[in-house]
């Protein structure tokens, strides 16, 4: 959720990114998978510069950079009309883009790897599809995550002038929904996606008021989903009355102790500033909470394109659902070297209280 000053600052980020950004949201909305370019390859053909293997590992190891090709598929899911927070709604489609491990490089008739994998389902932020995030998406799906990006029907970047954040508080729903699906997809006897999932490993994230969407289903009464293992706040912050009156929740927050949380947050963020982070930071009650200062980072920055606070955010929060997902021990301290470099950035946890 952003303010009215900070809406306005977003739309003004948006513009100036446009004609890139609706690009690669195109991409990432209709391109079937495709195989690494000539120069540099590596696991993805959008994972570089140390994020992954330059090829995948001869014996994938779910968790690990670089481990998988990677194959993607687009489905509609249509959400059944059912009660809201706030009024009734009819049906909503939710186009989702799933990126999920192959068991060799990628070509016309791969077959997807064997076994069960971790799932991640990702909320992009206001008036955005999966297209800027790519880079990030993709690096964790290299790590054997199947991958999947709701685009939200009232938001996202195919509705222009008619998006609203006041649908916002039906997206948590949405999310969860996406959930049901896929693990029915993945119990089913046959189709491309039967047996791909681990009912047990699920996480969910988002960036901006797709953070918030998640925030909600991690601490609000209103929208806790007992299935999901770890949550990623990205440069998000809780709903309140005062910065968008019609997106209120009907639950409080935190009045629980919450499951695992990683709030990651650039320190130069003028659209949802680093006190909303910190302030959702403080209010967990939980030892497993966790807090990345990206220093000098704005609001998009960290998230989208090439750039050292993205591979930071990638590795950090590959290693955080490595240990709360997949139940790595050693992933605990990876987090913290991951998340401390000098200059870029700084990660506190536990009792520790905000940089």
């Amino acid at each position: 959720m952003t303010s009215s000053a900070g809406r306005n600052r977003l739309a003004a980020i948006v513009a100036a990114v446009l004609v890139a950004a609706v690009t690669t949201g195109a991409a990432a909305c209709s391109s079937p998978a495709r195989s690494p370019g000539k120069a540099g390859r590596t696991a993805s053909h959008l994972v570089r510069k140390g994020l992954a293997s330059q090829a995948p590992a001869a014996r994938p190891v779910v968790g690990r950079l670089g481990s998988y090709w990677v194959g993607q598929r687009m489905i509609t899911f249509v959400e059944p009309a059912h009660r809201g927070p706030t009024q009734q709604l009819g049906p909503r489609r939710l186009l989702t883009q799933i990126r999920y491990p192959l068991a060799g490089r990628p070509k016309p008739g791969t077959p997807r790897a064997k076994g069960q994998f971790p799932l991640i389902v990702f909320g992009p932020g206001f008036m955005q599809c999966g297209g800027p995030y790519s880079r990030m998406l993709r690096a964790w799906a290299t790590a054997g995550y199947v991958v999947v990006v709701v685009n939200f029907p009232h938001s996202d970047c195919k509705v222009g002038s008619g998006a609203t954040e006041a649908d916002m508080v039906n997206q948590p729903h949405d999310m969860s929904y996406v959930i049901t699906r896929m693990l029915a997809l993945s119990a089913a006897p046959h189709g491309l996606f039967a047996g791909l999932l681990n009912k047990r490993e699920i996480a969910v994230t988002g960036q901006s008021d797709g953070g918030d969407t998640v925030a909600a289903i991690a601490a609000n009464t209103c929208c806790a989903d007992h299935r999901v293992a770890a949550v990623a706040v990205l440069s998000g912050q809780e709903w309140a009355r005062s910065t968008c009156p019609a997106c209120q929740l009907t639950g409080r927050y935190f009045t629980r102790r919450p499951m695992p949380i990683l709030f990651t947050q650039g320190s130069a963020d003028v659209v949802n500033v680093p006190a909303t982070s910190e302030l959702m930071y403080r209010a967990d009650r939980s030892r497993q909470r966790y807090y990345l200062d990206l220093l000098g980072a704005s609001h998009t920055g960290p998230y989208w394109g090439t750039n050292p606070a993205e591979r930071i955010v990638v590795r950090v929060t590959l290693a955080f659902f490595n240990r709360f997902v997949l139940g790595q021990d050693a992933a605990g301290p990876a987090i913290k070297r991951a998340g401390n470099v000098r200059g870029l950035a700084v990660l506190v946890s536990g009792d520790q209280p905000p940089p």
